[in-house]
């Protein structure tokens, strides 16, 4: 199977370099600057606890140079693919599908949701270019359980986590959707077919919606910000407004807020990714964990007070930071 990893990052390369080392796949990436130099000069590389997964790859900064594929992981921040998807087509065939192991809302979310349909969510795809780019035929729905870092550009650290799930984004399972579960499960990752990914991604969604802003806004790790009664009751009636967005579009949720609470205090001080990604000075993945969630319960008619402070608070003060765009 020929696999593109489109932007290897630190999931890009946990990714790419267990699918190289596993043998199963000829995997190339779509990269650019020091991340191209790297590939090319040494493959892939993974630190996975106390071995070094090695692979080889081949990168360029033009798709054309790759060709068609069987599989594309898009591995790339929510705000890069606009631009970045139309620079895909030369490595889509009538075959070769399509898997962003992407955090928050991916852009074909709400495809086959009534209301929704043929109308792209402009926090994610403004003006449906992505969706114009990606055939939604031949998208898989991915969610990814696991924390990576980059040592340096060209080498991933594993943190912890080696789940993946994978599913049809209009439910049930399929043969294609169980091929690519075989490959990532060959490659050692700890691999779910899901009959109903959407709700698997609100899932995860509800959990990082208010952990990863507040991180940024605050610069607080985990434990402190369950820490603060009030805080965490902010979470809370925001994770309530989440959850019945949910509701009406398919994705109910079956936890009180305390109960995902109580499994994200068992993380300890942690530091969220949109909190490295700040301290870094990285700009932050805001639209496809709440902006999105914001637009979907507006054009539910469902009030939203809660998201809407948090994400103007938290907005505002990327802005002030230059982390978020002024318009």
């Amino acid at each position: 199977m020929k696999v593109c990893i489109v932007g290897a990052g630190a999931i890009g390369s946990f990714i790419g370099a267990r699918l190289a080392a596993a043998g199963d796949a000829q995997v190339s990436a779509l990269a650019r600057g020091p991340t191209l130099a790297a590939l090319r000069e040494r493959g892939w590389r993974l630190q996975l606890d106390d071995r070094q997964v090695t692979g080889p790859a081949q990168a360029s900064d033009r798709a054309s140079e790759l060709g068609v594929q069987d599989l594309i992981v898009i591995a790339v921040k929510g705000q890069a693919l606009p631009a970045l998807a139309p620079v895909l087509a030369s490595l889509i065939g009538p075959a070769t599908l399509i898997l962003p192991a992407m955090n928050g809302v991916p852009w074909w979310f709400c495809e086959r949701v009534a209301g929704f349909s043929g109308q792209p969510l402009q926090s994610v795809d403004p003006g449906g270019a992505i969706a114009h780019a990606l055939p939604f035929a031949q998208v898989l729905g991915c969610v990814v359980h696991a924390a990576v870092a980059m040592r340096e550009p060209g080498f991933a650290q594993h943190r912890m986590g080696h789940g993946l799930i994978v599913g049809e984004p209009c439910g049930g399972q399929s043969v294609r959707a169980q091929r690519v579960v075989d490959l990532l499960a060959h490659a050692g990752f700890e691999v779910t077919h899901s009959p109903d990914v959407r709700r698997d991604i609100w899932y995860k969604l509800w959990g990082n919606l208010t952990m990863n802003p507040i991180s940024a806004l605050t610069g607080a790790t985990g434990d402190r910000i369950l820490g603060d009664p009030l805080v965490r009751g902010f979470c809370s009636a925001t994770m309530r407004e989440a959850a019945a967005i949910g509701a009406r579009i398919g994705c109910p949720i079956e936890q009180e807020p305390e109960d995902r609470h109580a499994i994200t205090a068992k993380l300890g001080a942690f530091k969220t990714s949109m909190l490295q990604d700040a301290e870094a000075g990285r700009a932050i993945e805001l639209d496809a964990i709440v902006s999105v969630v914001r637009e979907i319960g507006h054009r539910l008619g469902l009030a939203t007070p809660n998201i809407d402070a948090l994400l103007g608070l938290t907005r505002l003060q990327a802005r002030m930071r230059g982390l978020y765009p002024e318009i």
